[in-house]
């Protein structure tokens, strides 16, 4: 047997995916790091690039908690003491006390009756929605949500699925009135934060649009968010767009991967849902646990964004990105109003997006330059990411670099 064959159309997609100017090509090797300096955040050293320190405007790690000394000695205690893996699934002695320690922190973190670990939060979505889609379900998804439920829904196989414009409650509303009677059950399935755009879904109005319509279901009508980029980086306290809209998902999935700088993905819900997800989801049965080293790294970042350091860090957060949003604005970019620490920089032409991520780079800043088909044609931009270990100075650099480019 020989992939031969294939081979030659593997190149040729490569070649396609080049020339259209959207091929992602080799990954940039991070070798180490350098401390905040000064009046200057930490620096990233790449393969390739000899003595050369970057800034990193395009990390999920909102709080720098993956370098924050009580979370790193958290997790090198729990390896010396329970090792680096988990050894099993977690029906099959792979279920340590850090593991339902930190579910029991979640639980009460999110005021839910229970939580459910899993590897990562794009396979929390494809363990969990699947479950509660029937041959009798109509599913209902947001048009800017992100790839994970896209392929959950795939995955699903409902009987309907509709896509409402971004954001629109108006179209939502016209969905659910059209399908009454027509299928017993609906799930409404949505990105909290969106991780292209750093908007939120309004939980309150998807809520009432919901409760408005559910008495038209023999089954009901079941909101499930993902609020990966939400929670730990946004709200008062850091509870994700739950917390700031004031309107609260029946079933909510979020990741330790990004706010808390670790690994790993959760659901929170009733314990009864719970329950069920432990027995039904695939992704849970029969995939390992995230390490007991890991969950004990989780728990104490949880630790730290529930303590007055946390609110520090979250007052921090919402400043600066405030800041960086008038200043893209002053310089005559534009972005999106909001306090998310995602903040585009709409530059809708790819070629334009590819060549202002070079200058960037080539000034020592690290960005994420956004081309179809990732985003819609027309809405290519840069995802500049807040983190509270950037300092004032750097974003100064930041913006002086961006100004530099518009002369």
């Amino acid at each position: 047997m020989s992939l031969k064959k294939l081979e030659q159309l593997f190149t040729d997609k490569l070649i396609e995916l080049q020339q259209l100017g959207i091929r992602k090509g080799n990954e940039k090797v991070i070798t180490g790091m350098k401390a905040a300096d000064g009046d200057f955040g930490a620096r990233y050293f790449l393969e390739g690039y000899g003595d050369r320190a970057f800034l990193r405007m395009n990390s999920n790690s909102y709080l720098g908690l993956s370098v924050h000394p009580q979370v790193i000695k958290a997790e090198a205690a729990a390896a010396e003491k329970f090792g680096t893996g988990p050894g099993a699934v977690r029906f099959i002695s792979g279920t340590y006390q850090p593991h339902i320690e930190l579910e029991q922190k979640l639980a009460e973190f999110h005021g839910r009756e229970s939580a459910m670990l899993f590897s990562s939060a794009y396979t929390t979505m494809m363990g969990v929605l699947p479950q509660f889609i029937s041959a009798d379900t109509l599913i209902v998804s947001d048009a800017l949500n992100h790839n994970c439920i896209i392929n959950a829904i795939r995955l699903s196989h409902p009987a309907i699925k509709e896509v409402y414009v971004h954001a629109d409650i108006d179209a939502l509303d016209r969905i659910l009135e059209e399908y009454k009677g027509r299928v017993k059950r609906v799930c409404l399935v949505t990105d909290g934060i969106f991780s292209m755009r750093g908007d939120y879904a309004h939980l309150d109005k998807v809520n009432a649009c919901c409760q408005q319509h559910e008495d038209g279901y023999d089954e009901g009508i079941i909101t499930l968010v993902d609020d990966s980029h939400g929670v730990g980086a946004f709200g008062q306290t850091g509870r994700g767009t739950e917390e700031y809209t004031q309107g609260k998902a029946d079933i909510l999935i979020a990741t330790l991967g990004k706010a808390f700088g670790v690994n790993g993905g959760y659901v929170v819900a009733g314990s009864v849902v719970i329950d069920y997800l432990r027995e039904t989801s695939p992704f849970y049965i029969y995939s390992n646990p995230i390490t007991p080293a890991e969950a004990l790294a989780a728990s104490a970042a949880l630790d730290v964004v529930t303590s007055h350091e946390g609110l520090r860090l979250l007052e921090k957060l919402r400043r600066f990105s405030v800041r960086l949003r008038s200043g893209l604005e002053e310089l005559g970019f534009e972005t999106l109003q909001g306090e998310h620490p995602i903040v585009p920089v709409f530059i809708r032409d790819t070629e334009k997006t590819s060549a202002l991520v070079a200058h960037l780079f080539a000034q020592n800043i690290l960005v994420t330059g956004l081309n179809y088909p990732v985003v819609p044609q027309g809405e290519q931009e840069i995802r500049l990411q807040i983190s509270a270990e950037h300092t004032d100075k750097d974003l100064d650099y930041l913006l002086a670099t961006l100004a530099d480019y518009k002369q």
